[in-house]
């Protein structure tokens, strides 16, 4: 790459190698477990755990200790494994993740399909004091969750779930046992099939029967001496994943539980409530409707505890919907005319305009524990609400993004802003330690303009190059993903490193959270409800222009647009629809027609395609290919599994066919993470294609 800010993000995975992740609490708060490599280059995560009492920290489990093959490459995980953590977008080596015991002084993880379980060393067996032990198992492992005491370990292998000491506990009738399907991982927020009952005796499992499915296929054009590879995907339209819920006894006996899963096929949460009661919670296909239910485990008949209802769809809030300490429901709702993501208890609102609730962390000194943006979308606090009155207490209010993670007294925020991440742990008695962190510090210290622009108050961010002599006219770049359940405009300082890069090489580097976006409003975010593509792009237009007339070093007859997923498709739909506004585009992983997409995300917003076909139709960029009269940067990789590479394939055929120049990067081997430093290669392609379209 020959360029020194690239190759070390590439080398440390954008400066994530080396920082703690992946936190859960045990033993009452007294134990921090978490993963973290050995440095800033070094892609291998080993398992450690911080005492919050002493801040000592002990590395438990370090997986190049345990291989024996001396690789930890992702090639070498089983392959449901490597797909949950394209899902998750993991791309650390070594140890993905784990899991604790109930006590939480044990944790058992999987390291290429071989099962290990570790104690910490004070936990009280003398068989601990060897560290991590191997455990035997069926087949390539992953997914392993100990139970309450540690005495016996869950885990799926070759699509069957067993028990060890044990064996198999699933049935062998051809369906995936003890997983999440595509879509649960994918689009609702579940990455897990299996959990244990408080006693540690009983499994609550995940039956996916995918064979209605349509299988896709990859083939690697550079080793044509393999096979190719297929895995069922649940297209809009077309069926889902079969999804049941079985209580797995260990005398052998199974009892499904029984929900109407025609109405409402989702399953977007489970897990025991307590030995008599399992919680699940289940949404219809258009997701407009979300039940929260309780489960018998002896006979599997359930009852609705709440229903949450939106005409167009429930934006997920994690945290919710949930059962507070005295029985009363928590579940999410909007304010009147949707200017705000709230809370409401058995019905009734709990908090209102003032506040965006992202997320609900638990219970902390018998208050609902939350993280909520307010004014400025960009920013976000940790606060307290009294669920009895509402009364808001803030814990974490600065400038910046604020989040947290609670267990019994104890807390762990994490504060982000332009100055760097810093993470606290804090005891009931006022008692902190710090995490150690072993990444690379970033290089820049960015400070984008936020501004609020057009009648839809958009969030937009403007960064310049270091140095910047006003009155010097730069061509713009604007930089963004534009699409549903994300954020680009936020003062986590990691998202502007690489902005600013591009800034540095003589661009005015402008992202907008055009409406659809996430954590604005819920007006702003469901107004992409029946097509994406006339609210995106007008929006994106009218915040450049808005930006334009602002900032007068921005030359708007200079304008390239680079994106990936949602992002890439925004930047081929730009050049394709408004070429007098956008001038190139780099267009990675497109969904170039949604009708190819998943269903649970791409039916929230669309519609079914039988009954929209209309919505369908005008997203689709298949049809605008003879009208391209801008340069166009296509690029895909060939073993995307989210965003099939037959996407960009297909929009490069039809332009191709109707005689229009552009380029195709087709990337073997690459998945949609574009791992191992591939996104800093491509950039580097990028760079010289904006620097020809755009003359500078």
């Amino acid at each position: 790459m020959d360029d020194p800010f690239l190759e070390l993000s590439a080398a440390t995975a954008r400066y994530t190698h080396g920082a703690p992740r992946a936190f859960s609490f045990g033993d009452d708060g007294r134990l921090l477990w978490f993963l973290r490599s050995t440095g800033p280059t070094d892609a291998c995560d080993g398992l450690w755990a911080l005492d919050t009492t002493t801040g000592a920290e002990t590395l438990l489990a370090d997986p190049r200790a345990l291989s024996t093959q001396g690789s930890t490459g992702p090639g070498e995980l089983p392959l449901a494994e490597r797909r949950l953590r394209e899902r998750t977008r993991l791309v650390a080596a070594g140890i993905g993740s784990f899991a604790l015991s109930g006590d939480g002084r044990r944790a058992a993880f999987a390291l290429r399909g071989r099962l290990y379980e570790v104690a910490y060393p004070d936990a009280g067996d003398a068989g601990d004091a060897g560290g991590p032990r191997e455990v035997p198992a069926a087949g390539p492992a992953w997914d392993p969750r100990p139970n309450a005491d540690g005495s016996r370990t869950a885990y799926v292998a070759d699509d069957a779930l067993y028990v060890t000491p044990g064996g198999r506990v699933s049935p062998d009738d051809g369906a995936r046992w003890g997983v999440a399907e595509f879509v649960a991982a994918e689009e609702l927020g579940r990455s897990r099939g299996h959990w244990w009952s408080p006693d540690g005796v009983t499994l609550l499992a995940a039956r996916v029967d995918e064979s209605a499915l349509r299988r896709r296929w990859f083939t690697d054009p550079e080793h044509p001496e393999l096979p190719a590879e297929d895995f069922a995907y649940p297209e809009a339209g077309g069926p889902n994943a079969d999804v049941a819920l079985w209580v797995l006894r260990p005398d052998g006996g199974r009892v499904r539980l029984d929900w109407d899963a025609a109405a409402h096929p989702y399953v977007s949460d489970a897990g025991w409530e307590s030995a008599e009661e399992i919680l699940l919670t289940v949404q219809d296909r258009l997701q407009r409707e979300v039940l929260l239910l309780g489960a018998d485990p002896v006979t599997g008949r359930t009852r609705e505890l709440s229903r949450t209802t939106h005409p167009l769809w429930v934006d997920p809030l994690p945290g919710t919907p949930g059962r507070l300490p005295d029985g009363r429901m928590l579940t999410a709702a909007d304010t009147p005319g949707g200017t705000a993501r709230a809370l409401a208890v058995d019905g009734r609102l709990l908090t209102g305009d003032g506040l965006q609730v992202r997320r609900v962390a638990g219970f902390h000194r018998d208050r609902l524990l939350i993280e909520a943006g307010g004014q400025d979308p960009a920013g976000q606090r940790v606060l307290l609400i009294d669920p009895a009155t509402g009364e808001v207490t803030p814990v974490a209010d600065g400038p910046g993004v604020h989040s947290v993670q609670a267990s019994a007294g104890v807390l762990l925020l994490t504060s982000a802003d332009a100055d760097g991440i810093r993470r606290t742990v804090r005891a009931p008695d006022g008692r902190e330690c710090t995490p150690g962190d072993l990444s690379e510090p970033l290089p820049y210290r960015v400070v984008p303009v936020l501004e609020r622009v057009t009648e839809h108050g958009l969030p937009t961010a403007l960064v310049l190059p270091r140095g910047h002599v006003p009155g010097t006219r730069l061509p713009v770049l604007v930089d963004g993903y534009g699409g549903p359940c994300a954020q680009d405009v936020s003062a986590e300082p990691r998202r502007w490193q690489h902005r600013q890069w591009w800034a540095d090489q003589g661009f005015a580097v402008v992202t907008v959270d055009n409406r659809g976006t996430a954590h604005v409003s819920p007006a702003h975010t469901h107004a992409v409800h029946g097509g994406f593509s006339r609210v995106v792009l007008d929006d994106q237009v009218a915040a450049l222009r808005a930006l334009g007339a602002r900032h007068r070093d921005l030359d708007l007859t200079r304008v390239g647009i680079r994106g990936w997923s949602f992002g890439g498709y925004l930047s081929a739909l730009a050049v394709l629809r408004r070429p007098d506004v956008f001038h190139a585009a780099a267009a990675g992983a497109a969904p170039t027609d949604f009708r190819h997409y998943d269903t649970a995300y791409t039916e929230r917003y669309l519609g079914l395609p039988r009954e929209r076909p209309e919505a369908y139709a005008r997203d689709s960029l298949i049809a605008d290919a003879p009208g391209l009269r801008r340069p166009l940067l296509l690029i895909t990789g060939l073993a995307d599994d989210n965003v099939h590479p037959s996407h960009t394939l297909r929009l490069s055929r039809a332009l191709t066919d109707a005689g229009r120049p552009h380029r195709l990067l087709a990337l073997p081997g690459v998945t949609h993470m574009t791992p191992g430093g591939t996104r800093e290669k491509v950039m580097t392609q990028e760079l010289a294609f904006f620097r020809a379209e755009l003359r500078r």
